[in-house]
């Protein structure tokens, strides 16, 4: 083995060494993702595409409220669009949470590689640095006749480019490791950007609310009494569909006595006789085929449960969409129309019942808060309320006199 120290380049074994001592800063690891790696892939690309849907919805009603000349239409607007820029807030969010997964588990994969390949390297580079370390005047000492000094040369220069090639696998994978860092480094800023502007923008649909609470206040008198009778006919109903039901009979009641003319003006001489009513004109009787609101949209953003027809856990089938948002997530109205009922029902959370045109009605369960009232008219994406703070599906039906029917028929 005489002179083997000799034959070991100095470089090699600086570079082995570095290789080895680099290999645990690829353990560092950021927050926690919330996310199972499993779910990240669909989830950053179902955010995506609602990110996209909510950015569209946005410009549209942003455009809309740039054209409205009434003061409440304007608003009304407004207020969605700003719940569709939360929404779009929240799927970036979403998104940017799913990159941090899939950049964590990435990471750990990578991890386990380089430390099943630390051991040897790091016997490797301790041999190297013992053998670069003895004194050049040993090597002269060493027993051993000048075939083995070949001997040990040829099998050195034989490992050397095995050396190389392994270091350099390890530079690349070291380098791949310290790209995954700066992955994961850019989702956590973008996830807490996402975050202040979520905060930025819920702050302002608050204030559009509270003017719209003060606006409304010449007209609280009627709507509590609306409020009030929803809530006796959601004492009288058994179950949802009785509720619903009930809600409405309430409408075409309201319907007929729209429909009723206006009271007979005294006449000046009352000696006349009175005019002849005239014919009432023919009320088209509805079809059974009439069309669902207009810009149908679902209420909320999340990952589907339960799809409509599909058997839940009862054994029955389920007659609507059951969504998973995020904690808090924003709610909104799926279509134009008039609150029918809002606030708390049994077994169902906090409700909201949105009575549409031509007898279709939409039904959401499952709200964590509800920040509209009985009486109010709403267009498709009006801020509704929030999901809850913790797992709570948020369920939507759409039904058309009482059917329930399929609300992904109608997505616009």
């Amino acid at each position: 083995m005489r002179g083997a120290n000799l034959l070991i380049p100095a470089a090699m074994c600086a570079a082995a060494t570095a290789l080895v001592l680099a290999l645990p800063a690829t353990l560092a690891a950021p927050a926690a993702a919330l996310l199972e790696p499993a779910e990240a892939e669909a989830a950053l690309a179902r955010a995506t595409r609602e990110s996209r849907l909510a950015e569209g919805r946005a410009a549209r009603l942003t455009a809309e409220a740039a054209a409205a000349t009434e003061a409440a239409q304007r608003t009304a607007s407004e207020a969605a669009a700003l719940a569709a820029r939360i929404q779009q807030a929240e799927a970036e969010i979403e998104a940017a949470r799913a990159r941090l997964t899939i950049a964590k588990d990435q990471r750990a994969r990578l991890t386990a590689r380089l430390a099943a390949k630390q051991e040897p390297t790091a016997r490797l580079a301790a041999a190297l640095q013992t053998a670069a370390r003895r004194p050049l005047a040993l090597a002269a000492l060493q027993p051993g006749s000048l075939a083995d000094v070949v001997h040990v040369r040829a099998v050195m220069a034989s490992a050397v480019p095995q050396i190389r090639r392994r270091t350099a696998a390890l530079r690349s994978e070291l380098e791949q490791g310290r790209a995954l860092e700066r992955q994961a480094a850019a989702a956590l800023d973008q996830l807490r950007e996402g975050e202040g502007v979520l905060r930025q923008r819920r702050s302002e649909l608050a204030a559009i609310e509270n003017r719209q609470r003060i606006a409304s206040r010449a007209a609280r008198g009627a709507a509590l009494r609306e409020g009030e009778r929803a809530l006796a006919l959601a004492e009288e109903a058994r179950d949802l569909d009785g509720l619903v039901g009930k809600l409405g009979e309430m409408a075409a009641l309201r319907s007929e006595l729209a429909a009723l003319p206006g009271p007979v003006l005294r006449p000046a001489d009352l000696a006349a006789a009175l005019p002849a009513d005239p014919a009432p004109a023919p009320t088209p009787a509805p079809s059974a085929s009439a069309p669902p609101p207009a810009t149908f949209q679902l209420p909320v953003q999340g990952r589907t449960l339960i799809g409509f027809g599909a058997r839940r856990e009862s054994g029955l089938a389920s007659t609507g969409l059951t969504l998973a948002p995020a904690p808090g997530a924003q709610v909104v109205a799926p279509a134009r129309g008039r609150v029918a009922f809002a606030g708390a029902y049994r077994g169902f959370g906090r409700i909201v019942i949105i009575e549409h045109a031509s007898d279709w009605t939409s039904l959401v369960t499952g709200l964590g808060e509800v920040e509209v009232a009985v009486g109010d008219t709403v267009i498709g994406g009006s801020p509704l309320g929030r999901a809850s703070g913790g797992k709570e599906p948020v369920t939507i039906e759409l039904r058309q006199r009482g059917k329930p029917v399929n609300p992904l028929q109608y997505l616009r």
